[in-house]
This record gives C-alpha cells, structure tokens and sequence, in this order.
C-alpha cells in the first residue's frame, strides 16, 4: 500500500462519507467517479451508500435481526437454526452449546470461526478474537450505510454440512427490483494450497465471460439442486428494493438463508473486462 493510500485510511474517520468515497473510487480505479450521473455498478453502489438510506437496510445486513424478515417474507424453515446472541463473548456459556456450531458478529462479514469439536475449541483465543471483532467499525471503512447503525453483537448458529464433508456452498444471487440478474458462486474457497475462484452465471445458469475479484474455476461448479427454487426465493426476499445480493445455501437439497448484502465487494472491484461494470451498472434503476 502506497503512503498515500495510508495515509487517507488513517484520516478516514474524519472525512465525510462523499469526499471519503470519491478519494477511494480515484484510488480503486485511477479516475473520477461520477456520483451526478452514474452509470457503472461500482458508481452506483457508491451513490447507493450516499443517497439511498432506507431504514429497512439496517435491519437486512444485521445477522440476527434479518431473521424474523426472512422468516416472515419465506418461512423459518429455510433459517439456519440459531443458538443464541449476545452482547459479549464473556456472557456465552459454552456448555450449553453443542459439540459443533458458528460463531460469528452480527455486524460484519470477517468474523467467522467454525467449532467441530467443542473440546478442542480454543475459547481464549475465540475471546481474544471476538473482543477485536466487536471492535470493528463495519461503517467507516467503506462508507457502507447500512451497517452504520448496526448493533455489534455475537450469534451462534447450528454447524451444518454438506455431502462433500468440507463445508457449504453458498449461491449468491443479484437482485434488481426484486429480479434475479446473475448469481456467483466461490470454489476452493478453504482449501490450502489453493486460490478462491469466482465463477458468474446469469438468471438461468449460463457461465458469464467476466472475472471480478478472482479468477475463474478451472471446472466449473454444476448448476446446483433445485436452482429454480433459489431463484424464485431470492426474488421474494429482494422484493421492492433497489439491488441487493442475497446469498442462499444448498444443504443436500435443503435451502437455507445465508446473508442479504447490498454493496458487493463495497463497489470497490473492477469488472475484466470492464464492460460488465456498465451491464451490472444498468440494471440498477436510480
């Protein structure tokens, strides 16, 4: 990281959300946002985070309170079955969790530590991280609205897993005004050795021609079971809001809710080729 870029993450508290963006967008792609007339998805995330604050935002990207909408919007069988949240590590009582669970803050998206085996789960350091976690301003580093307001606080859930033994899947759709655009989906994400591959696919699972953020996969991952009944519950969930990524898992067949994000990559990721950076940008009406 150049000085410069230190330099403007050290001072970010103190700038405002708009020249604080617009330093960042310079520094992310080496030109001017334009926040008058955007036309880019990368612009309009960013003008998204300045001018579109509906309250109903803080509630989606909290890890708990999205719960009770998910459940209202689609049913509480499609939720991860939750153990509990607190506003401290300290107020846990870990003998009342099973031997497998998810632990992770309500507030961000880094958190996350997965316990297989109680007895051999280091709660010290789990204490060390979650006090650090807590800590953490969602809000300040990217300007991202929505999580500004956001109570910090921890939840655990059940452990699940698929056939495969390594972990879950996720699926993360695109929504437009409810519509379902495009989906991606991470592999060798975990794996050591190995680099996270992003792979897109538009509303009907066909492979897109673009890398954002990571390369793509080398085999491709199969249309997954029961993909039309994702899509048509990301749809219900995206309903009546402006664009957001609601990410779905596929446990042996079984859907569950993952997370709702409405600034993918904080809209500081360029598009290879950049022209997908204007299709994305165009199905954002504001």
């Amino acid at each position: 990281m150049s000085l410069f870029k230190k330099i403007v993450y050290l001072i970010a508290p103190i700038l405002s959300d708009e020249l604080y963006i617009k330093i960042r967008y310079w520094l992310t792609f080496h030109k001017r946002i334009d926040l008058k007339n955007p036309k880019t998805y990368n612009e309009k995330l960013q003008w998204m985070k300045l001018y579109d604050r509906n309250p109903l935002y803080t509630q989606l990207v909290d890890k708990y309170e999205v719960r009770s909408f998910v459940e209202k919007k689609i049913g509480a069988e499609y939720l991860i079955p939750c153990y509990g949240v607190w506003d401290s590590f300290d107020d846990i009582d870990f003998s009342k969790l099973p031997d497998q669970f998810v632990i992770k803050c309500t507030h961000d998206s880094g958190s996350v530590l997965i316990c297989r085996d109680k007895s051999k789960f280091d709660i010290d350091a789990a204490k060390i991280h979650f006090k650090k976690c807590l800590r953490h301003d969602s809000f300040i580093s990217g300007r991202e609205w929505a999580y500004k307001d956001v109570k910090p606080r921890i939840i655990v859930e059940k452990f699940m897993v698929d056939d495969s033994l390594v972990g879950l899947k996720d699926y993360k759709f695109f929504c437009f005004d409810g519509m379902v655009k495009a989906l991606f989906i991470a592999t060798d994400r975990g794996i050591p050795g190995k680099k996270v591959k992003f792979d897109f696919f538009d509303e009907n699972f066909n492979h897109l021609p673009f890398k954002h953020g990571h390369e793509n996969a080398d085999i491709l991952p199969p249309k997954p079971e029961h993909f039309e009944e994702m899509r048509l519950l990301a749809e219900k969930l995206s309903a009546g809001l402006r664009h957001v990524r609601v990410d779905l898992y596929n446990v042996n067949g079984k859907i569950y809710f993952g997370e709702m994000t409405f600034y993918h990559h904080c809209g500081f990721v360029p598009f290879a080729p950049e022209n997908w950076d204007y299709k994305f940008g165009e199905w954002i009406r504001i």
